[in-house]
This record gives structure tokens, sequence and C-alpha cells, in this order.
């Protein structure tokens, strides 16, 4: 039997994390198709050859097998296996745990989260874990490095949150400037969708030789392209871990040894001279982290979420209740969508 497959999306981010997915898909001969839900996701980023729903009532009447999400909910009125896939490694952010009683199985990235979502899962007895990793990652280790300056000295990635609360971006603008001046070291910066506008072209005004603010540019390239990163609290920071790469955080909410975590701006020259020099200890403490954090690097993470779907199809949830009802935030839910049939 074909099976079909919904992607229900909300973020542009949702593209890179779910296209290893829908590669896997296709190979076994299935069907997947986009919903993209909000303002916020631009569906001019789809390719030719991807399929999109284009409103609410396409979707029920698709009646897919099993939706995929890198969001927070999905309605319960759209039919088949939920599943949540999520749209970052970062699980120190609030809510990374918060259970909503939208899925039926949550796709967990390694050990740092699959014995809290075990847990979880014990308590409320209706949905299944199981640790597959994240598909975005299948295809980090093999993408290439991009040459993004006509020199080959080292070169740093800056890569902040967007939360007002946690982003380094305002506390770090006038050191990152005086850093530029140092032309033996260049600069990309990659920032989140989401980031505040103002100080996207703050930071563009910095642009030069060695300095450039990326917007469309692949993240895994990015990250495979540069020799350190300095952060705060970005989901990105997991992602250049698995690369065994040193970090730079600015005020980490939980931080580790395998981070050079600084509080005060001014100390970021003197953490740089580190990171692009790290120690034995630092690099070790970097590899043990990642393992924890997302053990896998053999590309089959979307292979491994599939087979875990198919399981479910055929043999049930391991879980032995339903999701509950979820009264209100379906009600939300179907008056975001317009939708209000029965």
């Amino acid at each position: 039997m074909t099976k079909r497959y919904l992607f229900y999306v909300e973020q542009n981010y949702s593209f890179e994390i779910l296209r290893p997915l829908q590669e896997e898909i296709l190979k076994r001969g299935d069907t997947v198709k986009w919903f993209a839900k909000g303002k916020e996701i631009n569906i001019g980023n789809l390719t030719s050859d991807e399929k999109l729903i284009t409103n609410i009532e396409g979707v029920v009447s698709y009646s897919p097998h099993a939706c995929f999400v890198p969001g927070n909910v999905i309605p319960s009125f759209i039919s088949g296996i939920k599943v949540q896939v999520f749209h970052g490694l970062e699980w120190k952010k609030k809510g990374h745990f918060v259970i909503r009683d939208c899925f039926d199985l949550y796709c967990t990235h390694g050990k740092a989260t699959t014995g809290k979502f075990l847990e979880l899962a014990e308590k409320h007895g209706n949905f299944d874990v199981l640790e597959t990793g994240w598909p975005k990652l299948d295809n980090l280790f093999t993408t290439p490095k991009k040459q993004y300056f006509e020199n080959n000295n080292s070169c740093i990635l800056y890569a902040p949150t967007f939360s007002p609360t946690l982003t380094s971006a305002p506390a770090l603008f006038e050191e990152i400037k005086k850093s530029v001046k140092d032309k033996t070291r260049n600069w990309i910066v990659k920032f989140h969708p989401k980031m505040d506008k103002t100080w996207i072209a703050r930071y563009q005004t910095l642009t030069c030789e060695n300095f450039k603010v990326l917007s469309q540019s692949n993240l895994n390239e990015v990250l495979q392209s540069a020799d350190l990163m300095v952060s705060d609290t970005s989901s990105a920071i997991g992602e250049f871990s698995l690369l065994h790469k040193p970090i730079i955080s600015l005020n980490n909410s939980a931080p580790g040894d395998y981070l050079i975590n600084i509080s005060d701006p001014g100390d970021l020259q003197s953490a740089l001279e580190k990171a692009l020099a790290p120690s034995k200890e630092l690099t070790q403490s970097i590899m043990t982290y990642a393992d924890n954090l997302h053990p896998f690097s053999d590309g089959n993470s979307s292979s491994r979420i599939l087979n875990a779907v198919e399981n479910i199809m055929l043999n049930g949830k391991t879980a032995n209740k339903k999701l509950p009802l979820n009264l209100f935030r379906n009600l939300k839910q179907r008056k975001a969508l317009n939708y209000w049939r029965w």
C-alpha cells in the first residue's frame, strides 16, 4: 500500500529539517505533501517538484496516514499518526519538554532528551518515544564546505538566537565590530529567520571583505565552512558541536564544559584566541557532549523515523491510552484555520 504522508509546517526552517525525510519517503515509493500554516512561512521556498496542499479542506481530504511536525501543535481533526520531529536540538529552552497532547510519537535525538521524554511517556501513557536522530542532520556530515572569502583565514560563524531575552546580538555588536578590524579573521553571520530586523540591519552595516551576513544559505553548508562559532543559547550550537568544533557562548542558559562561556562581552577577544587553539580537554568535552546530544552520524535518521511510523501502522502504539480530546487547543486550531466541519 502506498502511504500518504503530510508535512505540517509553520516556519521557514521546516524545509531544511524535513527534506531529508521527504527524500526517504519518495525512495520508498510513498507520497508526501506539504501544508503551510500561517504568515511566517514562505511557500516560495518550495521547489517545483514538491507538492503543496493550499487549504485545510485539501489536507483533510488527503487523509494522511501520518503527519510530521517540527512545530509544537497539529489539529486532531487531521487524520493519521502525529509525529513530533522537533525544530532544533536545543533542549535547554523553555517549552522543549512541554506535552501538548498532540503527538502519538516523539522522535528524540539522543540521550540528552530521550530519558526525560520516556519519563513523560510513562506519566501520560498516550504517546510513544523512540530515539531516531534528527532528519535535518542526515546531510550534515556529507555537505561540503563553501568558500565564502577569497582568502583561507580562520572563519568565525556568529549565529545568535532570536529570543529577546536570550539573544547576544545587542551585547556583542561593538565587540564583533572591533574584531572585524582584524583582517586575519573572516566572519559570517547567520541569523534566525525570526531575528529582530533592526539588529539584522545593524550587523549588515559591518559588511566588508572579511564580514558577511548570509540570508538564504543552507545552514549545513555554513556549519561545515566555519572553524568556530560564537552564539548564546541558539539551537545551532548543538548542530555545530556535532562537527567537534569549538563554540563561544555569551550567557548560555545552561553552560557546560563543552562551551567557552563568557558573561562579559569584553571577554570575547580572549575567548576567540582560546577557541582558535582549542585544548585537548575542550575538544574531548565537545565530543562527549555531541555523543550525548545526537549520537547518529550515519545519515539514516529519516529511515529510522519512517520505520518507527510504519511499525505503529502495523502494530499500533506501545502506549495504551488514546490522546485526550484537547478541546480548547483544537478549537483554537479550528479558529486559526477557519475549519468548522465535524
